[in-house]
């Protein structure tokens, strides 16, 4: 007979114990999980009307960076004005958006890196709203001009949309444990944690939290009302959800918070008054047990039996004078809680005012997405002023966005493009700081780690690619990295003894004109030379579309391996199942008319314009046969339709991407066309003699980038 939950929960809890105590040892060697900036974001949403850099109304913020990523914001982007004498003064940060699995980017942040200390035992405050077990299924759908389509989750992204789990609540329960172990390593001695679940499984993890965090530190069941009544058959009408506070020991940071007295309230209880126009509540004036006589009005006062007056008597006489007392006629006084001064009801746990509304600007039209005021509320009672947030079940970033407004730092995070796109974008539209958007380094290594062993190579992983491709390895004296096959009478319009040399570029590592270049000259000079070579990589230099095109070359091929590959050999268990399933894509790429450039004074101006955008395969995206027509319809009628989200930097170093401008769907302060992003930027900045490096990124509705890096002679 099969165990039953409660009699597997020891073994759960105990193996997530074993594998967050690998990932802490891990944080320590040279082989740690590591965070790859992708962006700085400087949130502008027209910089022709508004350069956020210099727009002298944000002039008295103060933005705060890590050590060694001041450079990120060197001239001509300086940073802004400093206020002193905050908090946030003493302690250099940037905020975070990272894409990714939450628990490597829980290890990097434990790690550390050059650029950013160990956040370990540095957060004050966890929130999450991880998937429910509901058995719901959150496809992505994707509206284009005329079209509305449903992108069916890829296997990386599961976790973040398929609330689907193999061994049912039990890998639920495997999947949150080392997760929440981890996040109490993050949090401060001060720290707290809300963990918010719905019935399908919120009790099982309330005997998980009970074991990481302790039933001590047990301190709230809040129970949120997510929606108004509607009818459920066979049951009761289900519109609450439960959030789980813990905190990681008793001397927790909480600040109480109240909310306004209702005028019916107000009315019963605020009844007095005193010739000042001041209503007054006469409040009791004693507590419980014996206590002496005092002095009031001149004569003393015993108060009544069984009780003592609350007060000493330097108080009383402090508050006869300041005429706080209001006697009955029986001369028992009262203490005046006037209604001007009383903050209002403190809350309780259940929260009832706290909802999404149907309609509104905050709305995302995201499943799951949460309210600003209920992240306001947890954020407000438990995190101090500039204290660190972190959410690492991102969503549509309701929990950065609060933590935004209520001058809070923050760090959130998503395994989905889709959320993370959404997330940036209302971070920019709410003109937020700066922050980061960053990804797990070498996420497929991490991947190959968990399917293959931690003692992989990456030869293994370029034998598994090469085989999936069907090309055969090269011996091992001419092949010392295992990543050359061959394949024979594959030469387009070649004979039958054509041959085709494959190299499986490495995933730690970015695929571009360096690799391309050794590609070519092995294709032409090892043993004997081939007919062609085809390039398969992981993770490709932004600019790989120009460095193809400049080439020029019609031998080479460029293809990309699908990101989720080794998450799919895992689901399908094993190489031979997956064999012949594997589609390996052409790459995106975008081009642009040439920068034009203006002088004025001692600003320059530079006007960018979108040329063409040539989609990924459409093959490797997750779209059903009838979508991808669709698809194919509009990247070949508009292609420029399909950008979600593109930026200009006009001083690129070729490292960190630094948007300085950006626009993307729905953005109506630059056009009302919430379906389209406009085709040109003129993006104004500090002039500066000589050529300028631009570079210009997009994002697709998808989630695929690509940019433009062009330099522009003086103007």
């Amino acid at each position: 007979m099969p165990k039953s939950l409660l009699e597997q929960l020891p073994e759960i809890v105990a193996t997530g114990h074993k594998t967050a105590e690998r990932i802490l040892e891990s944080i320590e060697s040279r082989q740690r999980v590591t965070l790859q900036t992708r962006e700085v974001v400087l949130p502008a949403k027209d910089a022709a009307a508004q350069d956020w850099i210099t727009h002298q109304a944000r002039a008295a913020q103060r933005e705060v960076f890590a050590p060694g990523q001041a450079s990120l914001l060197d001239n001509p982007q300086p940073m802004l004005g400093a206020v002193t004498g905050t908090a946030a003064e003493a302690t250099p940060w940037i905020n975070r958006l990272i894409y990714g699995d939450n628990l490597l980017a829980m290890a990097a942040l434990l790690a550390g890196d050059e650029q950013t200390p160990s956040l370990r035992g540095k957060v004050d405050l966890i929130y999450i709203d991880p998937p429910f077990d509901s058995k719901a299924d959150y496809r992505t759908k994707v509206t284009l001009p005329g079209v509305e389509l449903e992108q069916k989750p890829t296997v990386i992204e599961q976790f973040a949309y398929s609330d689907t789990w193999s061994d049912g609540t039990a890998s639920y329960l495997a999947m949150i444990t080392p997760r929440l172990i981890l996040m109490r390593e993050l949090l401060a001695d001060t720290g707290s944690i809300y963990v918010h679940l719905d019935w399908h499984v919120g009790h099982y993890v309330k005997l998980v939290l009970d074991e990481v965090f302790g039933r001590d530190n047990f301190r709230n069941e809040v129970v949120w009302q997510k929606s108004g009544a509607h009818n459920d058959a066979n049951r009761f009408g289900n519109i609450t959800e439960s959030i789980y506070f813990f905190s990681k020991g008793p001397g927790y940071h909480f600040t109480t918070l109240h909310v306004p007295f209702d005028e019916e309230y107000i009315a019963e209880r605020y009844i007095s008054e005193d010739g000042t126009g001041r209503l007054f509540y006469p409040n009791t004036f004693t507590g419980k047990g014996d206590g002496p006589a005092r002095i009031f009005r001149g004569r003393p006062l015993s108060p009544p039996k069984g009780r003592h007056w609350a007060q000493t008597q330097e108080n009383i006489d402090r508050l006869e004078q300041e005429d706080r007392f209001y006697y009955t006629k029986n001369g028992t006084p009262y203490y005046k809680s006037y209604l001007d001064e009383d903050p209002g009801k403190p809350i309780q746990n259940l929260w009832i005012d706290a909802r999404l509304t149907k309609s509104g600007a905050e709305r995302l039209d995201y499943d799951t997405q949460k309210p600003e005021k209920l992240l306001n509320r947890i954020i407000r009672a438990s995190c101090p002023e500039h204290g660190i947030v972190a959410d690492f079940n991102g969503g549509t970033g309701t929990t950065a966005a609060a933590a935004e407004k209520l001058n809070r730092r923050w760090i959130t995070t998503d395994l989905g493009k889709p959320a993370c796109m959404i997330m940036r974008k209302r971070l920019i539209d709410q003109d937020a700081r700066p922050f980061l958007y960053q990804a797990i380094g070498d996420y497929q290594v991490e991947a190959a780690k968990a399917t293959l062993g931690r003692d992989f190579r990456i030869g293994d992983l370029s034998q598994i690619v090469l085989s999936l491709y069907g090309a055969l390895p090269l011996p091992a004296d001419v092949n010392p990295q295992r990543n050359l096959g061959q394949i024979a009478g594959m030469a387009l319009g070649a004979g039958r003894g054509s041959k085709t040399l494959v190299l499986a570029d490495s995933p730690n590592k970015l695929t571009g004109m360096a690799t391309l270049k050794k590609a070519i000259a092995q294709r032409d000079n090892l043993l004997g030379g081939w007919d062609r070579v085809v390039v398969l990589g992981w993770n490709f230099e932004p600019s790989i579309g120009e460095t193809i095109t400049a080439l020029n070359d019609g031998r080479l091929e460029v293809l990309v391996i699908p990101p989720d590959l080794m998450d799919r050999l895992k689901k399908k268990g094993g190489l031979d199942k997956l064999r012949g399933q594997v589609r390996f894509s052409s790459l995106q790429y975008l081009t642009i008319h040439p920068v034009e450039r203006q002088t004025s004074g001692a600003q320059e101006t530079l006007t960018v314009k979108l040329k063409n955008y040539v989609l990924l395969s459409p093959e490797a995206i997750n779209l059903d046969d009838a979508n991808r027509a669709k698809l194919q319809a509009v990247a070949n009628a508009e292609p420029l339709a399909l950008i979600e989200y593109w930026a200009v930097d006009p001083d690129y170093d070729g490292k960190v991407f630094r948007s300085v401008w950006q626009d993307y769907r729905g953005n109506t302060a630059n056009d009302a066309d919430a379906l389209r992003v406009v085709t040109q930027a003129v993006v104004t900045t500090a002039a500066k003699p000589g050529p300028r490096r631009v570079c210009v990124r997009v994002v697709d509705v998808f989630g695929f980038e690509a940019e433009v890096v062009t330099t522009v002679g003086a103007a």
